[in-house]
Parts: C-alpha cells; structure tokens; sequence
C-alpha cells in the first residue's frame, strides 16, 4: 500500500529525515494499533505577499506554486501553520490590507481542515500588529491536539523585537494547565535564542520565554525569518527555521551585509521550501522533520 512519503518520493521531493534531538537521525518509528495519536503537519513561512524585486521576479506566482504543490499530495495534513512574513512590508496601509486580502484568498485554498496563521514583523511591526488582527486574528494564542500543546507566541508586534512582559505571563499561566511531561510545541517568528542578533535574528526577551518552557521535558521550537534551515538545541528545547516561499538568506554572519542570495533563473525555486512535521503518540518520541522542496506538480513522475 503506498503512504504518504512514497506519493512524496514520486513527486520528486522526498527530503531529509531530521530528528529533533540533534544526536543524529532516530530510525523510522512503526505504526502500531496502539500508535493512535500519530499526526503530521506543515509549516510554510516567509512568504512576503505583495514583494517584488530582482530577488524573486516570480514572486508572484511561488505561492501559488507551493499551494499546488501541497495540494498534489493526497494526504492531508492535520493542519498547516505559516510561521510569519505572510506580506512584504509596506508604508501604503491600503496596500498592506490589500496583501493581506490577497494572501488570505490564495492560501484558502489549500486542501487542510485548519489553517494556523502568526504574523512576522512584517505583517505587524509597523501597526503593532492592527492590521493583521483585522485580517487574521489574535496574534498570539494556544490549542491543543491529539494530546500535543501548541502555543504560538507573538515576538514582532513590537519592532523591537520582543515577546513583552504581558505575553510572557499570559505563557506562564497557560503552561500552567497542561502537566510537566505534556509535549509542547510552539511556534514563533524570530528565533527565541541569540542566532545572530546584528541582523536581528533573535528575540530581545526571548531568554525569559525559555525560562518559562525550561520546566518542561518535552518542547520544541519551530520558527522563520531567517529565510533558511537551521537547527539548535537550548539544553533539552530543539529549535527550528524553516526555508523562505520568496527568496533565501545567506548563513549568519557569512557575508558583511545580509542580503538575499542571488536569483537563479534556470531554478526558480532554488533555496525555497517548506516543512512535514511527524509527531508520534508519545512525548517523548523525538519529532521527524522532512524538508521539502516546492514544485511544479506537473513535472511529478509517475508511478510505474
């Protein structure tokens, strides 16, 4: 019986399995009758809406793309989550509600259940958040499912980057309610720990929101903005960025000034990508994460 990754190996994007640990690849857990809470989800980020530029000239056709990309595979996520940069920053708030129109139709049509949506700071920094709330929602809030504990957490309504002394109690009491062994995942923007805080990769308070899921045995961290993969692990709590939908960045610290990397024509969407997150029924089952090109579902092979 073909599964979901071999309808992705197909397609031509089976990526890299990543367990979380960090202390190499776990082995690919079985499926058993007891194995019930098993679930995977998406997480997309970075897709700037409404850019146009020189680094992405067909920005205005790459989500699409990674929409009919996700859509080509018959398995459905549980749910799918855009870790922030849902629109390119504007002055024009005419525009910018205009964007965020525009991404809202476009991701509509994703085929999952559950779309969970968080701002960047480009989406929120320059209204503290008050379009995007039009638009979309709370920027911050928690759920749960199939026994995990989500929280998404709102690190750039403030420009200066920070999570705010309000958000980091309202976390507190929320972790309050779910036991110390209870997996957590949280979503975010910017990093929580210092990655390189020149280019504004890291959050002001982000040490303090630590201290709040330190407690905890069981938390990973997914997040973007730095337009790349990138894994790091604060004592037990696993972080991780996911690609761009709109253009890559270079490697922290790699070149004096943080620019995009050069647009390649003859591979569009080089660099780009997003993320299958496995989660397992146990806590203590290290996530797999499967990191995935976008393409065009027209050039799939086919099956034999």
């Amino acid at each position: 019986m073909i599964d979901r990754r071999d309808i992705l190996k197909l397609m031509g994007v089976g990526g890299v399995v990543f367990a979380s640990g960090l202390a190499g690849a776990a082995p690919k857990r079985k499926k058993s009758a007891n194995d019930n809470g098993d679930f995977f989800f998406l997480q997309l980020s970075d897709t700037h809406w409404g850019y146009a530029g020189v680094s992405n000239p067909e920005a205005d056709v790459t989500l699409k793309t990674a929409v009919a990309t996700i859509n080509a595979v018959p398995a459905a996520p549980d749910f799918i989550v855009f870790t922030g940069d849902l629109t390119h920053t504007t002055d024009d708030l005419a525009a910018r509600h205009q964007r965020m129109t525009g991404f809202k139709a476009i991701v509509s049509g994703l085929n999952t259940k559950t779309l969970r949506l968080m701002p960047g700071e480009h989406d929120a920094a320059k209204d503290k958040g008050g379009a995007y709330r039009e638009h979309f929602g709370e920027t911050h809030y928690a759920f749960d499912h199939k026994g995990v504990h989500f929280v998404t957490l709102d690190n750039v309504s403030d420009p200066e980057g920070a999570v705010g002394a309000a958000q980091i109690d309202w976390l507190a009491a929320d972790l309050k309610k779910v036991g110390p062994a209870t997996r957590i995942v949280v979503f975010t923007h910017r990093p929580l720990f210092d990655l390189y805080p020149q280019w504004e990769w890291s959050t002001k308070d982000g040490g303090k929101v630590i201290d709040v899921l330190m407690p905890h045995k069981h938390v990973t961290v997914f997040y973007g903005h730095i337009h790349q993969e990138h894994h790091h692990q604060t004592e037990h709590i696993a972080h991780h960025a996911a690609r761009s939908l709109v253009f890559p960045l270079p490697a922290a610290g790699s070149v004096p000034k943080k620019v995009p990397l050069a647009w390649d024509p003859d591979a569009p969407f080089k660099g780009l990508g997003y993320r299958d997150v496995d989660l397992g029924a146990s806590p203590s089952a290290e996530p797999r994460l499967n990191e995935l090109p976008v393409v065009k579902p027209a050039t799939a092979a086919k099956a034999p």
